[in-house]
């Protein structure tokens, strides 16, 4: 089979959630000397792409995107030791969480799921998050953008105090800011001094790439 036939099924196989078959053909791009980093991009990440744009416009739903993501990382198990070996870097790093208060994580998992998908490496801080574990976690892991999740109108203004608080020791300007969930809006993001809003998985996952680009 030839290399660009081995991603392309790695893909087609990654969109349809057979998790088995996207780790065999991991396997088999491997021993026929396809690089590592190509079979994440061209393969796992390029399946995971067109699974997110099909998202935006309905044309597949939750369960779809979560059995996918699960062949992703069946494929990712086989392929991380590999990654390593090569000290392949990912695109950037995102913490996420859901904020103080606030015990909702459906949204939260699928904007983690399309941020994986778009190469970046997350470290989930799950829900009801203190202002003071964002700030912790952004003083040692480093990351390039903090990702804030709510869905109820009184959790929200957790938001505002992580913001003010990176102003106060001085990190602000060092991480991009984006909020998200059903109650939030764009005005309310940008009242609170937040840098981004996504009102869905794949726009987020879309905005945090293109801000890593262009760093």
């Amino acid at each position: 089979m030839e290399n660009s036939t081995i991603l392309e099924n790695i893909s087609a196989h990654l969109q349809q959630g057979r998790a088995k078959d996207v780790q065999q053909l991991v396997n088999e791009a491997l021993e026929s000397g396809i690089q590592p980093q190509q079979i994440l991009n061209d393969g796992l990440l390029n399946g995971m792409s067109i699974i997110g744009k099909k998202f935006k416009v309905n044309e597949v739903y939750v369960p779809d995107v979560l059995i996918a993501s699960r062949a992703m990382n069946a494929g990712l198990e086989i392929l991380k030791p590999r990654l390593i070996d090569d000290d392949v870097k990912s695109m950037g790093k995102v913490i996420i969480g859901t904020v103080e208060g606030d015990l909702h994580d459906i949204g939260k998992n699928l904007v983690k799921i399309m941020f994986q998908g778009a190469g970046l490496e997350v470290i989930d801080l799950g829900v009801d998050v203190s202002a003071e574990k964002f700030l912790a976690a952004a003083k040692e892991e480093k990351p390039q953008i903090i990702a804030m999740s709510a869905l109820l109108t009184t959790t929200m203004t957790s938001m505002k105090k992580v913001i003010e608080d990176l102003e106060k020791e001085g990190l602000r300007d060092s991480v991009y800011v984006m909020v998200g969930g059903a109650p939030v809006t764009d005005s309310y993001a940008q009242s609170i001094g937040a840098d981004a809003y996504s009102d869905d998985a794949a726009s987020a996952a879309q905005v945090a790439k293109e801000h890593i680009v262009n760093l």
